[in-house]
């Protein structure tokens, strides 16, 4: 057998074990229109809470209204639904493409370790809201969403890790300039997002 032919015998080795213990077909373009929605969800939202105070002045305003806070919750609602749809939607095509199966035991063990710390961290943000405590959500959405990044990593491709490396970072950093959240938000969710799905529609797509 020729070197080259060894070579070969192992790439196609290499990618069925890849293919047996790692989901490969997130698509990249959902990660970008996940990034876009964010991006309008935010410039929505800033202009219902900020839209009498300069851009880089701090952000001192209590949400206090009843109104307010359910009109967010609906805005961040409206974006995770369509985020949610969008990527399902983009992956099974891109899964049918490489002739995958969406639901297999490597994307439901995916999506059972992203569970753990999103549902973890959606009942702390509850608490926080009950609790009138609106400071650091943002700071908490990005810690905990990077957290589930991580956690899915070890079933799909690298880059995922890294990105959930860059929002926990993001979130920290939110939490020690808090009034900003709309802004770490809008970094966190919409550009991280939009640099990541380009990343991955280039390379993997």
């Amino acid at each position: 057998m020729q070197e080259k032919d060894i070579y070969s015998e192992l790439s196609s080795i290499r990618n069925l074990m890849e293919r047996s213990s790692k989901f490969i077909s997130l698509s990249g373009l959902s990660g970008i229109m996940a990034g876009v929605y964010s991006l309008i969800g935010a410039f929505i939202s800033y202009k219902l809470v900020y839209s009498e105070q300069g851009f880089m002045q701090y952000r001192d305003l209590y949400l206090n209204g009843l109104q307010l806070l359910l009109k967010l919750t609906g805005i961040g609602a409206a974006v995770l639904v369509l985020s949610l749809i969008t990527g399902i939607w983009l992956t099974i095509r891109q899964a049918r493409k490489k002739g995958e199966k969406f639901w297999n035991p490597v994307s439901k063990r995916l999506l059972v370790n992203m569970a753990i710390p999103l549902t973890t961290g959606g009942l702390f943000i509850l608490i926080m809201l009950i609790r009138g405590e609106y400071a650091i959500i943002c700071s908490a959405c990005l810690i905990f969403y990077g957290l589930a990044l991580i956690a899915g990593s070890h079933y799909t491709i690298s880059a995922v890790k890294w990105l959930g490396f860059s929002e926990i970072v993001l979130g920290l950093v939110a939490a020690l300039i808090p009034g900003y959240g709309i802004v770490f938000w809008t970094i966190g969710f919409g550009i991280l997002h939009i640099l990541y799905g380009s990343i991955m529609h280039f390379k993997y797509n």
